[in-house]
């Protein structure tokens, strides 16, 4: 097995649901952070759903319409969140705000 720390960023521009990140069928990945920055001086909600493949493609809520606030960032994760094989973090921001999504994370193989 090998161990390898990464960093995935994303930015919203759009008001759909988009894919954050996903762990394939080989792989186990260890989420340490969620760093979310509005870039805007509006103030946008953000949505985080977490899809569970081993329990038939169950969706759970991880954050639900948190407000962000105008130029700002916040940390979302206090404690890790682990993504198994074929499971899909997802976020929906409320506007076309321009919103950016970092997440550090420990990719197992």
């Amino acid at each position: 097995m090998a161990n390898t720390y990464k960093f995935k960023g994303v930015a919203l521009a759009s008001a759909s649901e988009t894919s954050l990140l996903t762990a394939t069928s080989k792989e186990t990945l260890i989420l340490k952070s969620i760093r979310v920055t509005n870039n805007t001086a509006n103030t946008p909600t953000l949505s985080i759903d977490f899809t569970d493949s081993s329990a038939s493609n169950t969706e759970y809520t991880i954050l639900k319409t948190q407000s962000l606030t105008a130029n700002s960032s916040v940390e979302i994760l206090t404690v890790p969140l682990v993504l198994e094989n074929s499971d899909q973090l997802k976020a929906t921001v409320s506007s076309s705000d321009s919103v950016h999504i970092g997440i550090s994370y420990l990719n197992i193989t």
